[in-house]
């Protein structure tokens, strides 16, 4: 069975002191280059995923006061957008960059919000052969949530490796409601 580590939007801006700082986002920085290390050792599949937002991305509440949602986060070529310098890149084979059509956002590393665009990752994944795929980094409720599901939704085993997600939390049940709805359609929860 092939398998491919997916390790989603390690960031500036989603760790403590970036503009949409997940809270104790840093943390899983050691566990993503051990996850790194044995992956690279086997000679398994290391993708990152990159969000990768234009300046006028309608996500932002700086374009979109009555219906953004986010601050201006991961705009393309800052530094915010930019892997958490600690994180280990040399092992990555493969970045995703989602996010980059100013009128839809792309939680996903597979597809954007209305699943109507899909990203190169399912393409790269089916020529690699791999078919089991293990998911951690930023956010548990928005971006690891939505590719996981979409991951299962494509006919891959889908592991999510626990300890190197952390959540946003904006209400206090969100990181659980994310794990439930994985496990719900069948994400393996490490």
């Amino acid at each position: 069975m092939a398998r491919a580590l997916l390790l989603i939007d390690i960031q500036n801006d989603f760790v403590p002191g970036g503009s949409l700082a997940v809270p104790k986002g840093d943390e899983v920085v050691p566990v993503a280059n051990q996850w790194i290390e044995q992956f690279a050792r086997n000679n398994d599949l290391v993708i990152a995923t990159q969000d990768w937002h234009p300046p006028n991305h309608s996500s932002f509440i700086s374009q979109n006061p009555k219906e953004g949602i986010w601050p201006d986060h991961c705009v393309q070529n800052t530094h915010g957008a930019e892997f958490v310098a600690d994180l280990n890149v040399s092992a990555i084979q493969r970045v995703v960059r989602k996010g980059r059509d100013p009128r839809i956002d792309s939680y996903s590393g597979f597809f954007d919000n209305d699943h109507e665009k899909q990203t190169e990752l399912a393409e790269v994944l089916r020529v690699a052969g791999v078919n089991s795929v293990y998911i951690l980094g930023l956010a548990t409720d928005y971006c690891v949530k939505f590719t996981a599901l979409d991951a299962r939704q494509l006919g891959l085993a889908t592991h999510f490796v626990r300890e190197g997600c952390r959540a946003i939390n904006i209400r206090p049940t969100d990181e659980q409601q994310a794990i439930e709805d994985m496990r719900g359609a069948g994400v393996i929860i490490e």
